[in-house]
């Protein structure tokens, strides 16, 4: 338990982004986050038919058990917000989580019970970052254009996910899915210096590379903070892997059927 500062118990959990993507004055620039255990109330929460309609059940409960009121939800990179959900799951009905897997050498669906300690940090290179900035280089690998580039925090993908379903009606029409050029244009700062958003968007929609893009993507992956979601596993004949947590029903509802 944390060194007691609030009139309730919490806990402090460390964050995949080590605190770097924070400004130097942010409470969770020190990489740590204090938070709150799970009562009755954020049970009301898990059980409102309402924000479980709405999808906004998980954001709800993430907000009510942050600890500390200069903290907000909406400041997290996702990495973190990641982190934050499953320190809550385990602070709340603890560390053993059953999901259904496919059995990588029998193709059978099993039930398995994942100890939610054992998830680690993704392991990343800190050089790259520089405390308290969120911005990025890249250098196209074939058209040479320099990308400045930033990070997502869950904000900006609330507002991705809003700007996708403004777009819904027409998505359906033409059958193409905007997802993933909505996303490079919150993530891209700069092109070739210019940070003028109708070009950058521009550049998304109309020069950049299929090539490129894909380099971009996995360089954007590779830096960015998280938990790592998977664990060992021992197939239905004794075969050591490495799967995949899938984030089911039971993560917060550990009671439900699957």
């Amino acid at each position: 338990m944390s060194e007691q500062k609030y009139a309730f118990p919490t806990e402090v959990l460390s964050l995949p982004s080590k605190g770097l993507l924070y400004p130097k004055d942010h409470p969770l620039s020190s990489g740590q986050i204090d938070v709150k255990y799970m009562t009755a109330k954020e049970e009301d929460i898990l059980t409102s038919s309402n924000l479980i309609e709405k999808g906004l059940v998980i954001d709800r409960l993430l907000e009510s058990v942050i600890a500390d009121d200069k903290v907000k939800l909406d400041d997290l990179f996702v990495g973190d917000k990641n982190a934050l959900m499953v320190g809550t799951r385990v602070l709340g009905y603890g560390k053993e989580y059953i999901a259904e897997i496919k059995d990588p050498d029998t193709s059978l669906t099993v039930e398995h019970a994942f100890d939610l300690t054992k998830l680690s940090h993704k392991k990343i290179d800190t050089k790259v970052f520089k405390a308290g900035e969120n911005v990025f280089k890249f250098t196209l690998p074939n058209s040479k254009r320099k990308i400045e580039f930033k990070l997502l925090t869950h904000k900006d993908e609330r507002d991705v996910e809003n700007e996708l379903k403004a777009i819904e009606k027409l998505s359906k029409v033409t059958g193409v899915d905007k997802t993933l050029t909505t996303r490079l244009k919150k993530q891209i700062i700069s092109v070739d210096g210019e940070t003028d958003v109708m070009k950058i968007n521009n550049f998304v929609d109309n020069e950049f590379l299929a090539l490129d893009t894909r380099e971009y993507r996995k360089y954007v992956e590779s830096i960015t903070p998280d938990v790592e979601f998977k664990l060992d596993y021992t197939s239905q004949i004794g075969e050591p892997h490495t799967v995949d947590v899938p984030m089911g029903v039971r993560f917060f509802w550990p009671d439900s059927e699957l």
